[in-house]
């Protein structure tokens, strides 16, 4: 025998309100701690210039969502949330080379309060392309008031001005909080 439980709110002990349903299937996580949230995804608007062989901050200006407004799109590009816990960070860029089969070396970072945190290097020094996207993901622990993360890149060609952070569906970057850990 299969049992029904109807209700439109589950509330805890103190009569906080968990889960609410609007009656067609819809539902609401109230509480805090079962949200992946603070979470931002953005990405770049156009295409930027780098300088040879030098790490540069990514500077994704277009946020694709902003859960709580812990995104700075627009000076430091940087996240810093405002609830402490675990958050999976990911990122990745289209980095390019404008003449063909120049590029020697790309590395991408993911800097935690402005030291280098997460590090990727890919070597092309025997086989150089012509672009390639870099891609770097991690977990890390946030106090939820000053820990802030940015993305930073660096590309080496054959020592030319034709070094580029490309825009587009390949590059992003974005960090949602984990529940449960």
């Amino acid at each position: 025998m299969a049992s029904i439980i109807k209700a439109n709110q589950l509330q805890d002990f103190g009569g906080n309100s968990i889960l609410t349903s609007d009656g067609a299937g819809n539902v609401t996580v109230n509480a805090a701690a079962m949200k992946m949230t603070p979470a931002f995804e953005a990405n770049l608007s156009s295409t930027t210039s780098l300088s040879h062989n030098t790490i540069t901050l990514a500077p994704f200006d277009t946020e694709v969502f902003d859960t709580d407004n812990c995104y700075d799109n627009s000076s430091n590009y940087r996240f810093t949330p405002t609830t402490a816990g675990k958050y999976f960070v990911y990122a990745q860029a289209r980095l390019s080379e404008s003449d063909a089969s120049n590029l020697q070396y790309a590395q991408a970072f993911i800097y935690k309060n402005g030291s280098s945190h997460y590090q990727v290097f890919y070597d092309f020094r025997n086989n150089y392309l012509q672009g390639m996207t870099v891609s770097i993901t991690g977990t890390i622990d946030f106090n939820g008031s000053s820990d802030y993360i940015d993305f930073r890149v660096l590309i080496a060609g054959n020592n030319d001005s034709d070094e580029n952070l490309v825009s587009g569906a390949t590059s992003r970057f974005g960090a949602y909080k984990i529940i449960g850990a």
